[in-house]
């Protein structure tokens, strides 16, 4: 799918961000997060076993969760969706974005209570459970954000190109998957088109709110879909799952499009 938006607002190179796993910085749209020792459960820490339900959203609870995220844009410039609220249907989905803003970085999203809880992920996710990611939470993001692939015009929040890297579902495998976000640890097993397998996520510093403090880390479980030295792609040359288009490519294409529309 691409995204239109207006001409001279094409995205910015940026250099991959080179977070580790317990250091700090600022998440990719330039909300500062600091990060400090690690602290709370571990990533491999064990939980019940077995498919955990995903607890069913009202629509208001949707709607209030997104006031930040709307706050933060302003619609009329940038094509991002503004989220008008989905009706929950079969397993809960998940995406992994590029996003080439402030900071070349990769946005992970689980679909929770009828909103994408997201992280940004400076070095993207890995299918080797000895490489600990740091994951800095943003704002909870609307389901129709799951399909968005374009670009965010400069001067907007989070201005730049985005690609959408992998999507599918996953399997919560953490009872009461959302109070176990409120707590700081969840497992999960993904089913998508390049990530596969469990994975843990784990809050090593800060709460539960949005003040900037908090920190995670998103660690690959070691199963059969681990992946010893498996490095995520470059972000430069990796396509799209959904159109296999590169960040480049997709640049280019908008800025045809605006320029076409123009004349």
């Amino acid at each position: 799918m691409s995204s239109r938006t207006r001409k001279g607002s094409g995205a910015t190179g940026a250099k991959v961000a080179g977070a580790g796993g317990t250091s700090g910085g600022k998440n990719g749209d330039g909300d500062k997060v600091s990060a400090g020792d690690k602290g709370g459960k571990r990533a491999g820490a064990s939980e019940p076993a077995g498919r955990a339900e995903p607890a069913r959203p009202h629509q208001g609870g949707q709607q209030a969760a997104l006031t930040r995220y709307r706050e933060k844009r302003h619609f009329g410039r940038t094509s991002e969706p503004r989220g008008e609220g989905t009706e929950p249907g079969g397993a809960p989905s998940f995406v992994v974005q590029i996003h080439d803003a402030s900071t070349m970085h990769f946005d992970f999203r689980l679909e929770v209570d009828g909103v994408l809880k997201s992280w940004s992920v400076p070095k993207g996710p890995s299918p080797d459970p000895r490489e600990k990611r740091l994951a800095m939470p943003t704002e909870d993001h609307p389901m129709e954000y799951r399909d968005f692939e374009g670009i965010i015009p400069a001067g907007e929040y989070g201005g730049g190109t985005v690609i959408v890297w992998d999507q599918g579902t996953y399997q919560p495998l953490t009872e009461d998957f959302a109070a176990g976000l409120e707590r700081g640890h969840v497992k999960f097993r993904l089913e998508g088109s390049k990530l596969r397998g469990g994975y843990a996520l784990t809050r090593f510093r800060g709460g539960s709110g949005e003040d900037g403090r908090a920190a995670w880390l998103l660690v690959k479980e070691n199963d059969e879909r681990a992946v010893r030295d498996g490095r995520t792609p470059d972000p430069v040359r990796a396509r799209s799952a959904r159109t296999s288009r590169t960040l480049k490519q997709v640049g280019a294409q908008a800025t045809e499009e605006d320029t076409w529309h123009s004349e």
